[in-house]
Parts: structure tokens; C-alpha cells; sequence
């Protein structure tokens, strides 16, 4: 039977600033707290365990002031992680999808199974649901990010525990989804980018309601992302037409490009391609397509025309400096 893990994490960092942090584990989880709900969204069972840390053994101040935990609670009762974590897959058995408050504890569990010479099971691509999201989706504008706190007040929920612990925090969420009018959003998947495709064998679109979105293999530069024909293409997802651009892709910002192309049955639709790094320093593209307004489209054409404002008075500003250094 189908299951929905909400987990929580809570993790630990330098106490000396990042200087002193390890490059290949910036956040050490200490405590992992989860509640299994099943298809009707009721919990049917729970997880807890306590890490006893080997990286960051001191707790960093404002962690200690928000999660009240000390470092002999965590030595004196927490577990090796690896151990923690064969204790965690078995719990969660066979079919599940994850649920998180937030896109980033996933990446995390799976840098910290890396940093532990542990295997990564999960699925690719690793899908799940941020709740977080979907609640943004339903009440308020699909944007705009409520802290769990404000989520549990939304719904006028009993506060009986204390936020910023993890199965507290796992608990909370699993309450709030039951809650939710969760089955009218479960189409809207999030994608953990932590394990990204590294062939055209592995490349994935997904289909949604509104929007697709396509993910790319990874590539040594910005340059060379660009340049392939299957990220720049524009795809009409309703009717599959090969669209022409009215608008190229242009750099708006500093990690994404923007186009406009027009389908003749369905109208503008925007393309979005943001850029983004790798654990080891590759580059991939996430591609969005979807179907806007006339008014949204010209929005588009607005931000393309500020972007040639300032690349000219870059360019003279280059210029002006160039000629007082000839003089």
C-alpha cells in the first residue's frame, strides 16, 4: 500500500564559520524525526533517532538557541549516522513518496549518505512533494514561501510541541497536509537536483497541469548548455508543435535566460532556463514552458528591452573608462 513519508531534519554547522567548515559536508544532521501517513493521510507510524556527530562536535550557537539541544544529549544518546540510516530506509519499506517542508532536506540526506560512503536508493529522478510549495499553491499565490509555524496557525492546529525539532516538525507537517486539499495539487511533484542526469540517456521532462518541466545532463560550462539545440528548443506541451521564437533567449539575471516562442492554436508561451551547479562543479539546465497571457508576454518583451538598456550603458561606461585610461 501507498505511503507518504514526511521527515524532518535538523543538522549543524562549523561553530567557527565557514572557513572552518568541510567543503564536502557544510550541514551535519544530527537528529531525523518522520511520521507515515497512509493513502488517506492519517499517521500509521513514526520515526525518531538522535546522530551523534563526527565532523561538528560543538553545536553552533544560534542551532543550540533554536533546537535547545547540547552535544552531551547528542553523545551521550545519539547513534553513528550510517547506523541511523539503515534503521530509517527499512522504516519507510517499499512504497512511498517524501514529503518535505522546504526543497532542502533531501539534498541534504543524500550529501550526508556521500560524505558516509553509503549508496543513495532512492529512485531517479528523486521526486517527492514540497509541501511547502503546494500549501503556497492552494492559499496563497504559488510564490510566496509561509514558515510552518504560520501553515499550523493557518489551520488553527493544536500547539502541543515545540517547532524546530524534527519529529515535531515532521509531525506538524503531516497534519498540515491532512489538512490541505492535498489530492487536487499531488500532480505537482518537486525534483531533488542532488543526483542529476549525466547522459542525454538520462535527460527527463515532466508533464504538469500548467507547465513542463525539462532537465537536462550536465556540461563543463554556461556556453556549452546553451548551445544544446534540446534545451533552447520551445515545444508546444499541448500539441507538440516545434514553435517559433518571438523573442530569443535572453540572460536576465544572473542564472537564468528567458524567451518567448507563440503556438498558433495556443498562444505566447514562456520558456525559463535556469542554471544550475553540481556537487562537483558541472553546470544543467532546468527548462519550464508554460502557457502565459498577452500581458505576461509583454512583460517578457518589457524585461528584454531593460536587459539591451543596461548591456549599452555597460558598454559605454566600459568605453568612457577605456578612453580616460588612454589619456
Amino acid at each position: 500500500m501507498k505511503s507518504y513519508i514526511v521527515f524532518d531534519l535538523e543538522w549543524n554547522q562549523s561553530s567557527a564559520g565557514r572557513e572552518s567548515s568541510s567543503p564536502r559536508l557544510p550541514f551535519e544532521i544530527f537528529e531525523i524525526g518522520a511520521v507515515k501517513l497512509n493513502e488517506k493521510l492519517e499517521k500509521v507510524s513514526e520515526f525518531h533517532r538522535l546522530i551523534k556527530p563526527c565532523v561538528y562536535r560543538q553545536i553552533h550557537h544560534i542551532i543550540s538557541e533554536v533546537t535547545h539541544i547540547s552535544p552531551e544529549e547528542l553523545e551521550k544518546n545519539g547513534k553513528p549516522f550510517p547506523e541511523v540510516m539503515e534503521e530509517f530506509i527499512e522504516w519507510c519499506g517499499e512504497d512511498y513518496t517524501f514529503c518535505t517542508w522546504g526543497s532542502m532536506d533531501l539534498t541534504e540526506l543524500q550529501r550526508n549518505m556521500v560524505y558516509h560512503g553509503l549508496e543513495i536508493p532512492f529512485e531517479f529522478p528523486l521526486l517527492f512533494y514540497d509541501v511547502q510549495k503546494l500549501f503556497s499553491l492552494l492559499y496563497s499565490d504559488g510564490k510566496t514561501r509561509a514558515s510552518l509555524d504560520e501553515a499550523v496557525e493557518f489551520f488553527h492546529l493544536k500547539v502541543d510541541a515545540p517547532f524546530h525539532r524534527a519529529l515535531d516538525d515532521a509531525d506538524y507537517t503531516g497534519k498540515v497536509m491532512s489538512r490541505m486539499d492535498f489530492h487536487s495539487i499531488e500532480e505537482y511533484l518537486s525534483v531533488d537536483y542532488y543526483q542529476t542526469p549525466e547522459t542525454k540517456e538520462e535527460e527527463f521532462t515532466l508533464q504538469f497541469p500548467d507547465y513542463t518541466k525539462f532537465v537536462s545532463q550536465i556540461y563543463e560550462t554556461r556556453d556549452e548548455v546553451m548551445a544544446d539545440k534540446q534545451v533552447t528548443d520551445m515545444v508546444c506541451y499541448k500539441c507538440r508543435r516545434m514553435l517559433r521564437k518571438k523573442i530569443r533567449w535572453f540572460s536576465y539575471g544572473q542564472k537564468f535566460y528567458l524567451c518567448l516562442a507563440v503556438c498558433p492554436e495556443h498562444g505566447p508561451m514562456k520558456g525559463k532556463i535556469r542554471i544550475k551547479k553540481t556537487e562537483d562543479g558541472y553546470v544543467f539546465a532546468v527548462k519550464t514552458q508554460k502557457l502565459v497571457s498577452e500581458e505576461e508576454a509583454e512583460r517578457i518583451a518589457q524585461k528584454k528591452e531593460e536587459t539591451r538598456i543596461r548591456r549599452a550603458e555597460r558598454n559605454k561606461s566600459k568605453k568612457m573608462a577605456q578612453r580616460g585610461d588612454a589619456t
